[in-house]
């Protein structure tokens, strides 16, 4: 699991780990500060002054927080990094948990933006957190297959399914006036000359068609081959979708109704700022972690699976730095595994390769 490259240069006794160890697994429990009373009663042998003084010691150093004199302590990023690197428990899927994600992947390989979002959903569903997923490529994507949808004689819709099976449309409003009837014609011409070639080749190839239509079908040929060219560049950078957003409701750090909308705003707005890894299956960015100002007191653990066909994708969670980080990391893994296998075609595993 990655630890963000951050070296803790620090000497911590098994006492002070256990404590820092509990204080964390409380807080992501129950969200409310954990005094040394709670503690003592996990720790057994240990009395409270003794543990007062090492809350102290560990709020020295940088690992707890105290909100208030009289309070307890409450984890701080340094802290969540430290239990991430070296003290959380690793978990397993149990059997139902493997039984829930390969049903919630039961997914028609459709347009591959359709399969993408229902699979952001499902995640978001299954670990309780808004989620994001992100699709990249290496290759330069070219048009697999066109279609011209009539509306009337001065418009009609663009199709355009993509090398990656991902889907575009578009309604173009025509220059000039066309028989419907001849639309057939032109998507033929299409279907024939402007697939599985780059936009540069597509751009240069209208001149080579011109001879071959009338001047009405040829300016809706360069419309359409201009709107396929576009969307073919836009299209090879990186696209995010977001699902679950409204699951910040739930939890008590977003009880305000200002913090929570704006954490909500930008995962709607300002997605393509989300974190996106560029090596390793698993990343977890922890509070001031995050590049975001907007992310700056949340957590972001992302997996990454693969497409195939030279893709990659991503599956990201977003909630409180109070996040149950071992049991999403789990969950996340279990989901990024299965959309391997999904676009591998392969099928998923039986139950019996999950652990009690």
């Amino acid at each position: 699991m990655n630890d963000t490259g951050q070296e803790l240069d620090m000497e911590l006794t098994d006492r002070k780990k256990k404590i820092l160890k509990v204080v964390i697994e409380d807080y992501i429990r129950t969200a409310e500060p954990v005094g040394s009373k709670a503690i003592a009663a996990q720790l057994g042998k240990v009395s409270s002054a003794t543990i007062r003084n090492e809350l102290a010691d560990l709020v020295e150093m940088g690992l707890l927080e105290q909100p208030h004199t009289s309070a307890g302590r409450i984890p701080s990023p340094k802290g969540y990094r430290l239990y991430v690197n070296e003290l959380m428990e690793r978990q397993r899927l149990s059997l139902d948990e493997t039984e829930r994600i390969n049903q919630s992947l039961q997914l028609k390989m459709e347009e591959l933006d359709r399969v993408i979002s229902q699979a952001g959903r499902a995640v978001s569903s299954f670990i309780n957190y808004p989620t994001y997923m992100s699709i990249s490529g290496k290759k330069t994507l070219s048009a697999r297959r066109f279609d011209l949808l009539p509306v009337d004689e001065r418009s009609c819709i663009v199709v355009m399914m993509m090398s990656d099976n991902r889907v575009k449309s578009q309604l173009l409003r025509l220059q000039l006036r066309v028989d419907l009837d001849q639309l057939p014609t032109l998507v033929t011409l299409l279907n024939t000359h402007f697939v599985n070639i780059s936009p540069d080749e597509m751009n240069l190839r209208l001149m080579d068609v011109a001879e071959q239509i009338p001047p009405q079908l040829f300016l809706l040929l360069s419309q359409t081959v201009s709107y396929a060219s576009d969307a073919l560049a836009e299209s090879s950078q990186r696209e995010i979708v977001t699902a679950g957003a409204k699951e910040l409701l739930k939890l008590p750090e977003y009880r305000d109704a200002d913090k929570a909308h704006q954490l909500m705003s930008f995962l709607t707005d300002s997605k393509e700022n989300l974190p996106v890894p560029d090596e390793g299956p698993m990343k977890i960015l922890i509070g001031p972690e995050n590049v975001s100002d907007a992310l700056k007191n949340t957590s972001v653990v992302v997996a990454s699976y693969d497409i195939g066909d030279d893709m990659r994708g991503l599956i990201g969670v977003v909630g409180p730095t109070r996040m149950d980080y071992a049991t999403v990391a789990a969950r996340l893994s279990g989901f990024a595994e299965g959309m391997t296998r999904l676009f591998g075609k392969q099928e998923l595993p039986p139950k019996e390769e999950a652990e009690k």
